[in-house]
């Protein structure tokens, strides 16, 4: 028989050792090492086209601008004059010399312009020169392009007396040297008709104040000369208004070349006798 302190040695002794065990039983053994640090795998992009990389690269221009106030050199191809024209009538002109900016040519020479009569006046018959007004609508470049214009005459080299306005209208020349001449020329005219008919002063006196008035009532009676724009008047236009291409419309590589069209020659203002 074992005695009672043994037995209570034991228990206590039983008491610690399964206190222990389920200590050693959860004991889950060695750690895994520590995982490695891998970059979450990013979905794959398409790539671009050097097209499109190009076509989308930071700080290429999409518009190539013309400045208001650019100056153009033109030429005419089909005659004008405010005897014949009305408005609505159609304008064709030519770029004479290329446009270059930033070291890029913008406006090749031989480049077209088209246009339109806006206003055709008729001189007065006593007094009023005769305007033209043209508008500029569209420039065609030799590739085709084609853009809204818009400028006005600031020059004009007719072969004739017509001046440009700051508005750009063409006037007409006065042709007030023609109608002094025309009163001096009937008036002396008159006098020597007098003079022989009547053979004295007095008669050469009548005949002289009677042709400078037929001379006078020839100028009331007929208009001033009309504003005349021969086919090769040349033109220097300025732009209203900013003008806006297309950049990849503009890969001129060659100045261009203007077709070889003769000046208007020289010419003196006349006037529309009656009854035109």
């Amino acid at each position: 028989m074992i005695p009672r302190v043994t037995q209570a040695t034991l228990a206590i002794a039983g008491l610690f050792f399964s206190m222990g065990s389920p200590a050693r039983a959860q004991n889950p053994g060695p750690l895994p090492p520590p995982a490695q640090n891998v970059p979450a795998q990013q979905p794959s992009q398409p790539q671009a086209s050097p097209q499109e990389a190009a076509a989308v690269k930071p700080g290429t221009p999409q518009k190539i601008v013309l400045p208001a106030g650019t100056r153009l050199p033109l030429v005419l191809h089909n005659a004008i004059s405010t005897r014949s024209a009305r408005s609505g009538d159609l304008v064709y002109l030519e770029t004479l010399f290329p446009i270059v900016q930033d070291n890029r040519i913008i406006i090749p020479a031989g480049s077209y312009v088209s246009g339109e009569v806006v206003e055709a006046k008729r001189a007065g018959r006593v007094k009023g020169r005769a305007e033209l007004v043209i508008r500029l609508n569209t420039l065609i470049l030799p590739n085709g392009y084609m853009v809204s214009f818009n400028a006005t005459p600031s020059n004009a080299g007719t072969g004739g007396g017509e001046s440009t306005t700051e508005e750009g209208t063409i006037k007409g020349d006065s042709d007030k040297a023609s109608d002094a001449g025309t009163i001096v020329k009937t008036t002396s005219i008159g006098a020597g008709i007098g003079g022989i008919a009547g053979r004295s002063g007095k008669s050469a006196g009548i005949g002289a104040g009677v042709g400078a008035g037929v001379g006078l009532l020839g100028v009331l009676l007929s208009r001033g000369p009309d504003a005349e724009m021969p086919r090769g008047t040349t033109l220097e236009v300025t732009m209203n208004r900013p003008l806006y291409l297309d950049a990849d419309k503009i890969n001129f590589t060659s100045p261009g070349q203007a077709s070889t069209l003769a000046g208007p020659p020289n010419r003196n203002p006349q006037r529309s006798k009656v009854p035109f």
